[in-house]
């Protein structure tokens, strides 16, 4: 489905920056060294380095980081519940609520 109007002016660049941002600041308050978090998530430090100021890393690695500080179920609740605007829209949601495949 083509997007005829985006109001969300926020950028992907903007969102990656956020997440990193907040990714950081949950490690300082918790007190954790980026060698430490690297330890406890498997994910190499250098990763942990790019991420914190490139804002890039793979999902994997991003998972790997909230699950060691403890964000499990904040990412398991991501996308887990129908985002609608119109009563149209959530007509058809709830009519394609169990399809198994999209559209070609």
């Amino acid at each position: 489905m083509k997007v005829i109007y985006d109001f969300d002016l926020v950028s992907i660049e903007e969102l990656l920056q956020i997440l990193a941002r907040n990714m950081k600041k949950r490690r300082l308050e918790k007190n954790y060294s980026r060698k430490l978090l690297s330890e406890m998530s498997g994910v190499p430090l250098a990763t942990i380095v790019k991420f914190e100021n490139v804002h890039k890393i793979s999902l994997e690695s991003y998972v790997a980081l909230c699950k060691a500080l403890g964000y499990t179920e904040e990412i398991k609740a991501l996308l887990g519940e129908p985002k609608y605007s119109t009563m149209q829209e959530l007509d058809t949601i709830n009519q394609n609520r169990n399809r198994k495949r999209g559209t070609r």
